[in-house]
């Protein structure tokens, strides 16, 4: 066991204008990632607002999500490690959140980064 993760007591909130300016500067637009997170963590725009403002930490944010079912589907690396490999699960939900953000960003269509059409196994 390592030593507990930095990123799990940082609040979303300090990461999540990141996310935005990341897809924003590719052309892609803040409602895009907050549909990407929504996606992923069955939150409403109003739970994710609420969390963003509460400054929830990725640990707690986590703890709250509904993993959507589909996140298995979630494959490929992130800063050079495959997410699907990732052992914490808390820092494999992370990568999943890094990995769609950056997909969003590499100008991948909505379908395909909600992996819509795609059944898990």
């Amino acid at each position: 066991m390592g030593p507990v993760h930095r990123i799990f007591a940082t609040a979303v909130a300090d990461v999540y204008p990141h996310y935005v300016t990341k897809a924003e500067k590719k052309g892609r637009a803040k409602d895009e990632v907050d549909e990407v997170v929504r996606w992923l963590t069955g939150f409403d725009q109003a739970t994710l607002e609420r969390h963003l403002a509460e400054r929830t930490t990725f640990a707690d944010f986590f703890d709250a999500a509904d993993l959507n079912p589909h996140v298995s589907l979630i494959t490929g690396s992130v800063c050079g490690v495959k997410v699907q490999e990732v052992e914490d699960p808390l820092m494999r939900r992370i990568r999943y959140l890094d990995k769609l953000v950056d997909e969003l960003a590499r100008g991948k269509a909505m379908d395909k980064v909600l992996r819509r059409g795609a059944t898990a196994g």
